[in-house]
């Protein structure tokens, strides 16, 4: 079933200003959903919309077969994890976690059980009676999660809740999230500008730019196709080359080189190559690339360098031998992309 659809939804500010432009997603029961892409793309006010902290100018929001549009934040059922923690300062950890359920008029026994149940699943119960202040970034992070699980709601909305987290931090909080949303079945969508995030957090992607949605699908399909060059260089650490080149009847000719590959068409394209599918070869057994500078990264090495006069990324296990001055490189026909180069959109 379809916990929350979103259909044409518009967000037009007074003065002109769109937002979000017509954005149509929905998200399955059970489902982890992640909004990526630059600031500014509209997913943090998309995100909102969800939640009833804007309001929708156009289009429709559905959760749970209603239409949720003109409700109050508070009757729509849904919890919300920011990046702050917005923690009350002076209330101890176990009255944080219950502060909503006690404005809601619930029992002091079921609150009690919810609170324990949450703590226990999120690994705080030592930490209850501690103020905030009291607690690392990744503790308070926690007490957040926590604060919306026992509410139960239909949804968890998380607003890039590991921003202010160290990286190592981040890492194995993104590792929780996604094991507690497992293990509770609530659908969530997740917001992000770390495609890193995005991937590994991922039931399916939804890419965003500009307002609109550039691409929606599982991280492996935004990976392996997509949809456009905006996609294309925005998911993917190092991002896609794209090379401008030129189709023929015999293959692709890129700055004078000529190299056999069959192609869906003819003419001017932009060539998409993922630099971990890029083999070095000898100088003439492939395209000639000049090597220029290498980064050495643990396990594999980055290899900058200039395909005529277009620069060139290639990934190569740190093992081999480490190319220098001039080397060839080739790829298989499957790992080449071809976009348009008017508009962007894959071919």
């Amino acid at each position: 079933m379809t916990t929350l659809r979103i259909k044409n939804a518009f967000k037009r500010y007074p003065n002109g200003a769109e937002a979000v432009k017509g954005v149509s997603v929905d998200v399955e029961d059970g489902e982890l959903v992640v909004f990526v892409g630059p600031s500014g793309c509209g997913k943090s006010t998309l995100l909102r919309m969800v939640a009833g902290l804007e309001d929708v100018t156009d289009g429709k929001i559905e959760l749970a077969g209603r239409v949720v549009n003109d409700l109050e934040p508070a009757d729509r059922n849904i919890a919300m994890v920011f990046q702050n923690y917005a923690l009350y300062p002076h209330m101890s950890v176990r009255k944080n976690l219950a502060y909503g359920l006690k404005n809601r008029g619930t029992p002091a026994e079921e609150i009690n059980r919810k609170v324990d149940d949450a703590a226990a699943l999120l690994q705080i119960k030592d930490f209850l009676d501690r103020k905030p202040s009291q607690l690392s970034g990744g503790q308070r992070q926690r007490v957040a999660m926590g604060r919306a699980i026992v509410r139960d709601p239909a949804i968890f909305l998380f607003d890039e809740p590991l921003s202010n987290l160290d990286a190592k931090l981040r890492n194995q909080m993104r590792l929780e999230i996604k094991k507690l949303q497992r293990n509770l079945g609530t659908a969530a969508i997740y917001v992000t500008h770390d495609q890193v995030e995005a991937m590994t957090l991922a039931d399916r992607i939804v890419v965003l730019n500009n307002g609109q949605v550039e691409q929606i699908g599982t991280p492996h399909e935004v990976y392996s196709h997509p949809a456009s060059t905006f996609v294309a260089s925005f998911i993917g650490a190092p991002p896609m080359n794209l090379i401008d080149a030129t189709l023929t009847d015999t293959g692709v000719d890129i700055d004078g080189q000529s190299l056999g590959l069959q192609s869906p068409r003819t003419g001017a394209v932009k060539l998409g190559l993922r630099p971990e599918r890029i083999q070095i070869t000898p100088e003439n057994g492939g395209l000639a690339v000049d090597i220029g500078v290498v980064e050495e990264l643990g396990a594999i090495r980055l290899i900058h360098g200039t395909l005529g006069s277009q620069d060139i990324t290639i990934a190569q296990d740190a093992e081999l031998p480490e190319p220098s001055g001039r080397a060839g490189i080739s790829f298989r026909t499957d790992d080449a992309h071809f976009f348009d180069t008017s508009s962007g959109r894959r071919i």
